[in-house]
């Protein structure tokens, strides 16, 4: 990722450890789809839930879900991050 808006010249890591709050969003939404996905198939399957392959079908799709969700977390996250600490001079100056 570049470290500055092409267009304003925003520095997207406002501080040290900006990320870490994407991540966690990032981590938020996998888990949350997977519990969703495993709960709906639980629902549409019962009482003869078929284990098996379907258990590596979630683990799977868990594992390419925060891969794909990545890109706009971190993008998310600075919008949440803007709302929180409003934007200052610092963070458009290209010397800091």
């Amino acid at each position: 990722m570049v470290e500055r808006c092409p267009k304003c010249n925003l520095r997207f890591e406002r501080i040290e450890g900006h990320w870490v709050g994407a991540v966690g969003m990032n981590t938020i939404f996998s888990f949350t789809l997977l519990f969703l996905g495993l709960a709906i198939f639980f629902f549409v399957t019962y009482p003869d839930i078929p284990m098996g392959g379907w258990v590596f079908v979630f683990a799977g799709g868990y594992g390419f879900v925060p891969l794909l969700f990545y890109p706009s977390s971190k993008t998310l996250w600075t919008a949440i991050d803007i709302l929180m600490r409003p934007l200052e001079d610092e963070d458009f100056d290209e010397s800091v």
